[in-house]
């Protein structure tokens, strides 16, 4: 009898870890963004096709108060507004987004990100797209929505979406509300309870309130929220003890910085997980860390490879998801490991 019975057990730890492994989600960070420019349509349909249970879009907002897809709030380290606006750069020199018409940023050529070095355009990540090569452009969030829904109906998939509110606190001290219309848009799109595929992110815990408090209740729809979190200095309370029972008032999850999650001075001898994830998850948040890249430099040395940087993060730390570059590999490591 102690043998069926052992191998009942068996069954059932299999089991439990498959389901475990099933549950965790992979975010393709502002699309495939290793392969195709960050934020075009291209990249997310690269993303969709690879597998990505979730695709990220970070939003700001226009001169005519449209949603467009952009990573930043200025338009200067991934297009050519400067050769095409040469003079409508602020004082600071750079070219803000919420200057510009939405017809004018259409007109402009998207490509990977960039620094400038002695009035030279450098390439952030040189092995990755090359500037110059083909063409794409800046997309709208109602683009990249009717893009994601299109494609999960021709396939049957259910691929959820991501947006983060970009810097609201900029936008409200420009006269947008930028919160209000992501929230009124998602509800367009159906996007209306917790049960829908879509998380709504910011670093704002002031906008994350009042998102919760006022901009949710008046739309008449209840989404996921999550709190984006950079440093141990940019809310210490949550650090605290009971500071994610706190935030569990207003969100559903978190989105640390990995290094919060796996201190960086680890050493694969000695890997110093901290009690953040354990916090967070007895507290009834899932946690989605950010963000994981495979380029020459990018895995942290207490890693072996970028798949042990995974398997240390999902599985060791027991992140619930990630945000990735790379949504390709980290949709096979999970498989490979149910």
């Amino acid at each position: 009898m102690r043998k069926p019975l052992l191998f009942s057990l068996v069954i059932a730890l299999v089991m439990s870890s498959t389901q475990s492994v099933a549950d965790k989600i992979v975010i393709a960070h502002r699309g495939a963004s290793g392969y195709l420019p960050e934020h075009t349509l291209e990249a997310k349909a690269m993303a969709y096709g690879m597998g990505a249970h979730y695709i990220e879009q970070d939003v700001v907002m226009t001169k005519d108060d449209h949603l467009i897809v952009l990573h930043d709030i200025t338009l200067d380290r991934t297009t050519d507004v400067d050769e095409q606006y040469p003079n409508r750069a602020r004082d600071d020199g750079r070219y803000y987004a919420i200057d510009f018409t939405l017809e004018e940023i259409r007109g402009l050529k998207a490509s990977e990100g960039f620094r400038l070095e002695n009035g030279e355009k450098v390439q952030g990540y040189s092995n990755r797209f090359p500037m110059g090569s083909s063409f794409f452009r800046v997309a709208t969030l109602e683009e990249e929505i009717q893009l994601i829904q299109g494609m999960n109906k021709s396939t049957g998939n259910d691929i959820g979406i991501y947006p983060e509110i970009k810097q609201p606190e900029f936008h409200r001290n420009e006269g947008k509300d930028i919160s209000t219309a992501v929230v009124n848009l998602l509800k367009q799109y159906g996007y209306a309870s917790k049960q829908d595929k879509v998380f709504v992110q910011t670093f704002s815990f002031a906008e994350l309130e009042v998102i919760k408090n006022d901009i949710l209740p008046a739309a008449g729809i209840d989404i996921n929220l999550i709190q984006l979190i950079g440093s141990e200095s940019s809310y210490p309370w949550m650090f605290e003890d009971d500071g994610m029972n706190i935030l569990a008032e207003f969100a559903d999850g978190i989105g640390p910085e990995k290094g919060l999650v796996i201190n960086r001075l680890s050493s694969r001898g000695n890997l110093e997980i901290s009690p953040l994830v354990d916090r967070a998850h007895a507290a009834g948040l899932q946690v989605h860390p950010y963000t994981y890249r495979m380029d020459p430099g990018q895995v942290p040395s207490y890693a072996e490879d970028f798949e042990d940087l995974l398997r240390l993060h999902y599985f060791e730390a027991d992140v619930d998801g990630l945000f990735t570059d790379f949504p390709d590999r980290a949709v096979r490591f999970l498989q490979a490991n149910q």
